[in-house]
């Protein structure tokens, strides 16, 4: 490729895919665009323009030597896809999303031509639908996201049945990667099983990784065990994720075997520390490929067995300690979702165990995990001079109710704690959760806002303010969710994280201290001020005041582009908000669901679309009452893209394989 050529391709990309400027494309900017370099173009990425209109897809056909295409997210007809594959004979990858309307029988002979060549295939589905799988007979990488909801618009039960005509015969026999991530409903659920009957048949014998990450219960059918037996007799996986019911219980992975693992998920699981040792890390062979590990929601994977363990007792150290030098190279490791409580063993802690994996990126712990078990069973230190304790009592904003000197604070409680000591040690970190064992988000995807959450557990009641303070030491840190930390009592420690994480970019607080005032909110405000390269910020917290005081603190962070606000009875100040939306020109994303009124979040919303929409055309907003009985059919119409990545709540530390779509 000419120099100049791969230099214009990848200003393109960079044109399109940077979130800075793509947000301010518009369709006429994309037109000429076209015009003026299509044919020097290789790779093009409009993934996420949900704005730019189906006419626009339409300039795409001037590129005509695209090697790479990624569309989801944008709406295209199967006749507009027809027209656009047919000029594109050198493309060799492709994303795109199947809506409801999807005919393949619209495809041309010339399309399907194009699409016999394409070894990489990624394919949204809102409507149950093979899409062009059946077209593409050189698929080496397959990735699947089921979003098929289970009802219509107008109330009535979908079925996953596929539409009459299409074809049954997906070609599977070179595929290399297979990955399907679904949506709750069962209608995924009968979808994917569709697509997976071919590959009971018949194994590729290529096939190194294979992925399933299916929410809730995904019953194993006499399908599936064959494709697994299959697998167990006549593969070398590198990469495995499967739904916990096909997992637990079984003996599946005594019998599969690994090539160089890079990527192990089993979320969810009911797989104990034994099994995991003995079946998977195998005495530490072959593990140092391994680079990124989910054990979400895995309650008993640090115990030796659990058929009588209680998931808040202790955790096994020496589990810890031989996944740690068996995996010594892992750079994302998800252990929330779980009690994992450390004993009083000298040296045993389970962050001095972690402190030893000196290469990790992106880490998510539960709460409970990160305090010092002395300090777990005493009462929490009170101070009555910094928050009064009632429930429900107004905190004011203007007065700042936490200790000025903020780094002797910090050194005076937790220099010497194990989680100050793990967080010096992994100086390089980018991502780290820190989230309650028992917190659900009160916006849960398909179904009505929960009213009431679970106490927190009681080993996480010390931490708080002095633990957050020990993130500050993570200067590279680019994001960070906190969520149900009992003893926040000022939130002063947001405040060294404002001031010593500087390329901070997404921030998602929830349920911080007492679940009656938001406490925090004097340090929260100083701490925005600081946070100039802030992009996403995310808060869920009852009882939120946006008001005119947060909103002038926001208006520091020059760079934000979304925000999303959940709170059961928050208020919000509507004028503050048109204000802050008027001086935040980045931002194109407002999501707001509070207390207030239909009619106040209807005319607020209006307001902001009216005065705003013409100069950003992404702009995506949507306030509206949290416990309204219409939240889900307003869910639905958020872009998945916003959708996914910020509103709703969910821990994304490993969630699916490294680099697994360009």
């Amino acid at each position: 490729m000419p120099r100049s050529r791969t230099f214009q391709c990848l200003w393109i990309n960079r044109l399109l895919l940077s979130s800075e400027i793509k947000y301010t494309v518009n369709k006429d900017k994309v037109k000429q665009l076209m015009r003026d370099i299509g044919k020097e173009i290789y790779q093009l990425n409009m993934a996420g323009c949900y704005w730019l209109p189906s006419s626009t897809i339409d300039h795409v056909t001037r590129c005509k030597n695209l090697v790479k295409l990624n569309l989801s997210g944008c709406h295209v007809t199967s006749l507009r896809l027809s027209k656009m594959l047919s000029t594109l004979q050198h493309l060799r990858s492709l994303a795109i999303d199947v809506n409801p309307g999807f005919d393949a029988s619209q495809l041309s002979s010339e399309c399907k031509a194009t699409l016999s060549r394409v070894s990489e295939l990624k394919q949204t589905l809102y409507t149950p639908s093979y899409g062009v799988v059946p077209c593409c007979t050189s698929l080496e990488k397959l990735l699947l996201y089921f979003e098929i909801l289970d009802r219509s618009r107008e109330g009535f039960m979908l079925s996953g049945q596929l539409m009459v005509g299409e074809s049954n015969v997906p070609h599977y026999q070179n595929l290399r990667i297979f990955y399907a991530r679904l949506a709750p409903g069962y209608v995924n659920q009968e979808v994917v099983r569709l697509y997976l009957a071919v590959l009971s048949d018949r194994t590729p014998e290529n096939l190194h990784a294979f992925l399933i990450s299916a929410p809730g219960s995904f019953a194993e059918t006499g399908a599936t065990k064959n494709l697994l037996d299959s697998m167990a007799r006549n593969v070398r996986l590198d990469a495995l994720q499967l739904p916990k019911a096909w997992i637990n219980g079984s003996g599946l992975l005594q019998h599969l075997k690994f090539n160089n693992p890079f990527y192990f998920s089993f979320s969810r699981c009911t797989l104990s520390g034994g099994h995991l040792i003995q079946r998977v890390i195998n005495g530490g062979k072959d593990l140092k490929s391994l680079t990124s590990l989910n054990l979400s929601g895995c309650v008993h994977c640090l115990a030796p067995e659990s058929l009588f363990r209680k998931a808040e007792d202790d955790i096994d150290s020496s589990i810890l300690e031989s996944l740690v030098v068996s995996c010594c190279n892992l750079r994302h490791l998800n252990l929330s979702a779980a009690h994992h409580h450390s004993s009083e063993s000298i040296g045993n802690h389970l962050c001095q165990l972690l402190s030893r994996l000196k290469h990790l990126l992106s880490l998510a712990l539960p709460v409970c995990s990160i305090t010092d078990v002395g300090a777990s069973v005493e009462k929490p230190p009170s101070t009555p001079n910094l928050v009064p304790q009632t429930f429900g009592r107004k905190v004011r904003i203007g007065i700042q109710t936490y200790p000025r000197n903020l780094g002797d604070q910090a050194n005076q409680k937790i220099e010497s704690s194990v989680f100050w000591a793990l967080m010096g040690s992994l100086r390089f970190l980018e991502t780290l959760e820190i989230i309650g064992s028992s917190f659900s988000s009160a916006m849960p995807r398909n179904e009505p806002a929960i009213r009431n959450s679970l106490p927190p557990c009681v080993r996480a009641q010390s931490v708080g303010d002095s633990e957050v303070a020990a993130i500050s030491q993570l200067t590279y840190l680019q994001s960070l969710t906190l969520a149900q930390l009992p003893n926040i009592l000022t939130g002063s420690g947001l405040v060294n994280i404002g001031l010593q994480c500087q390329h901070l970019r997404t921030l998602s607080l929830a349920n911080l201290g007492m679940m009656g005032k938001v406490v925090y909110m004097s340090a929260l405000m100083d701490m925005l001020k600081h946070c100039k390269c802030l992009r996403d910020l995310r808060l869920e917290q009852p009882y939120f005041c946006a008001g005119a005081q947060f909103f002038q603190a926001l208006s520091h962070c020059s760079s934000l582009q979304r925000l999303c606000i959940v709170s059961r009875s928050g208020t919000l100040q509507s004028d503050a908000v048109m204000s802050f939306m008027a001086s935040c020109l980045e931002v194109i994303m407002c999501h707001m669901f509070m207390g207030e009124s239909l009619t106040v979040c209807k005319n607020l919303q209006q307001s902001i679309v009216r005065s705003f929409q013409a100069e950003r055309p992404a702009l995506n907003v949507v306030i509206f009452p949290l416990l309204h009985e219409d939240l889900t059919e307003v869910i639905r119409d958020v872009p998945m893209r916003h959708l996914d990545e910020i509103t709703l709540f969910k821990s994304r530390v490993a969630e699916e394989p490294p680099n697994l779509w360009w």
